[in-house]
């Protein structure tokens, strides 16, 4: 079974897709797919939906995240209607990060969104994000699952373990890209566990962020226990691509 490396883009924040078509570009030599946030870290973004077209367009396989923060049912079908016309056919759901200002506004939830489409459609394929604690049933549901990024192999595995399913599930790799960065995920994600000393390493060496991952990487490969890798290599993806490259060939 071929382990797949699904990798992450940065969406663009302004109307301008070069830079996109830049990551997909370089990151098409390891990726098997590309996921496109929705509203990265509650800022406005170019459509995950038409930003999940342009990788189409440019021979990818993607997956649009939408996420049940920021709209209600109307807009959810009209983004199922968008993604049908462009062609986009695979979405991971998720709830969605804190906004940096103003409210939740959506009486959406993950598991009512996967109902929706599978409504809308039997051919869509639908994921879901799973933190690293039980998994409920309706979960389960889902096409492929996304568990959250950690950096503890023992942790993912422990949580593989007691949590079997018979669908493909992808585990988080995230690069730090530098201490601020790893200070920062620390305190807005407590739920996801930084070592310190990796910490450390990072802030003495900028290229520690990538080495590490593209470890993690490979020892999630090589434990056999996953289907493959959500890689978010932040700004980071032209030093990831070509340490991967010569690893995964």
């Amino acid at each position: 079974m071929t382990f797949e490396l699904v990798c992450e883009i940065e969406p663009p924040t302004k109307p301008d897709l070069k830079h996109v078509r830049h990551q997909i570009g370089t990151l098409s030599k390891i990726a098997h797919s590309f996921l496109v946030p929705d509203n990265h870290i509650g800022r406005a973004t170019v459509s995950s939906v038409a930003v999940a077209h342009e990788v189409e367009a440019m021979g990818g396989r993607s997956i649009a995240c939408l996420n049940s923060r920021d709209r209600n049912l109307l807009g959810f079908r009209r983004d199922l209607l968008t993604a049908a016309a462009y062609g986009v056919d695979q979405f991971l759901f998720v709830y969605g990060d804190k906004p940096t200002s103003g409210n939740r506004t959506s009486d959406l939830t993950v598991r009512s969104m996967i109902e929706e489409a599978r409504e809308f459609s039997p051919d869509l394929r639908v994921g879901a994000a799973a933190g690293l604690r039980p998994l409920p049933a309706w979960k389960r549901t889902a096409d492929f699952l996304f568990a959250q990024v950690s950096f503890s192999l023992e942790a993912l595995l422990r949580w593989r373990e007691a949590n079997p399913v018979d669908v493909p599930v992808y585990a988080g790799v995230m690069v730090l890209a530098s201490e601020r960065h790893a200070r920062t995920m620390a305190a807005t994600i407590p739920a996801i566990d930084i070592p310190e000393d990796l910490i450390a390493r990072v802030a003495a060496d900028r290229m520690a962020g990538v080495a590490a991952a593209c470890e993690q990487v490979l020892a999630i490969r090589d434990s056999g226990a996953f289907d493959g890798v959500h890689l978010i290599p932040v700004s980071r993806y032209r030093d990831v691509e070509p340490r991967l490259a010569a690893a995964l060939t």
